[in-house]
């Protein structure tokens, strides 16, 4: 069976939707006939978009979750699974519970694959966009070793720890960012309105103005001729620069000049070293093999030079050489990381290493975040305060010389 999306017209004439599953389209609308619904349009879920006669169109193919949905679906379907429930029924049953349409109609979709033989794996493997590499792989594993209830549990665990650090990372920024944003309206503000008319009273006068003062007055007509070009450039920068880094070239040469900067490469080495350490260490505990994890866990680092480094120690490791050996010689991974992994190794623990390194390192950069957020917005503030009675002073160094000259 397939789900389709349908719209219908109910008894009153109002325009209800939905999905129904069903052998074919035609099953779908008799099935909504029998439910005193008059089929409108009816089309396969998470296909292309298709547009009407009338206009409308149906969604795109299914292409993302948040990580809180997909950790909730995960979670549910882990313990249904782990219930004893079929997974066909256990699909259905999730699908649904969830509220929205696009989530039931792609998982749906999954039942269908998997009503018709396929493995769960292979049937969520058709829409990478919500379950990755990384996800089908463990599945794959828990199907094969019989575990497939614990390793669900797992993955929800997993995308739960990854939705709260990346929560912690950006609440710990969105305080200095509105600061900064609030500053430069302010005094942006005071130049293009404030300041042109307190220095008005200056226009007409023949007293030599101070030095400050010119600066000030050159720069609120620049910032009123120009302002609003500016901010048009930064935008259209912006967009540019976005579209450029999507070359593999360009955002290689990109990534490697952000670890070229100190401060930026220790913090961006640190986040990917975590999320690598901590797929890894998932990945093997749910039986997938150590060459498979370590290309997959390559996959989820962001810094395509450090990736090239992640499939290198891969190489190595294949090649007969032993892990730590292999992330020591990269020079890329801190060495604390490769202190446990040989730790690992050696105890025959090394899932458990790797998730207590991931573990340190990612509190650690909470740590140096933290540190970082409190230096920095204290300093924006003084900065604030600064440029601010740069613009007194300018506005009141040309009336102190007023008053010299009247007495």
């Amino acid at each position: 069976m397939t789900a389709y999306r349908y719209r219908a017209l109910n008894s009153q004439g109002k325009l209800v939707k939905g999905i129904q599953e069903g052998d074919s389209e035609r099953q779908v609308r008799a099935t909504l006939r029998t439910q005193e619904l008059r089929p409108v349009e009816v089309a396969e879920a998470n296909k292309p978009q298709q547009q009407s006669r009338d206009g409308f169109k149906f969604p795109q193919r299914f292409t993302r979750v948040s990580a809180s949905d997909l950790a909730l679906l995960t979670r549910q379907l882990a313990t249904l699974v782990e219930s004893n429930m079929p997974i066909d029924e256990a699909l259905q049953a999730t699908a649904q519970q969830s509220r929205s349409s696009r989530i039931k109609g792609m998982l749906l979709q999954v039942r269908s694959r998997v009503a018709e033989g396929h493995t769960l794996a292979y049937a969520m493997g058709e829409f990478p966009q919500v379950f990755n590499e990384m996800y089908c792989a463990m599945v794959k594993a828990g199907e094969h070793a019989g575990y497939l209830g614990p390793v669900l549990e797992q993955l929800a665990d997993y995308t739960e720890q990854r939705q709260y650090t990346n929560q912690k990372l950006s609440n710990a920024m969105i305080y200095p960012f509105i600061l900064m944003g609030v500053a430069v309206a302010v005094i942006a503000l005071l130049m293009a309105f404030v300041v042109p008319k307190l220095v008005g009273i200056f226009a007409h006068s023949r007293q030599e103005l101070p030095v400050l003062t010119q600066l000030l007055i050159a720069s609120s007509e620049f910032v009123q001729s120009y302002g609003v070009w500016v901010v048009v450039g930064m935008i259209v920068s912006s967009i540019l620069f976005s579209r450029l880094l999507r070359d593999p070239g360009r955002r290689r040469r990109w990534h490697r000049l952000l670890l070229r900067i100190p401060g930026v490469s220790r913090l961006l080495t640190a986040l990917d070293t975590a999320r690598f350490a901590s797929t890894l260490s998932i990945l093997m505990a749910s039986g997938v093999p150590l060459l498979d994890s370590l290309r997959i866990a390559g996959e989820v680092l962001t810094n395509l030079v450090l990736r090239e480094h992640s499939m290198e120690v891969a190489e190595r490791v294949q090649e007969g050489g032993s892990l730590n050996r292999a992330m020591q010689a990269s020079g890329r991974f801190p060495p604390m990381m490769v202190h446990m992994v040989a730790s690992g190794e050696a105890s025959g623990e090394l899932e458990t290493m790797l998730a207590r390194s991931a573990t340190n390192q990612e509190r650690e950069l909470e740590m140096t975040l933290t540190r970082a957020m409190t230096l920095l917005e204290p300093l924006m503030v003084v900065m604030m305060g600064g440029l601010v009675l740069l613009i007194v002073l300018a506005i009141l160094l040309p009336i102190f010389d007023l008053n010299t000259m009247v007495n």
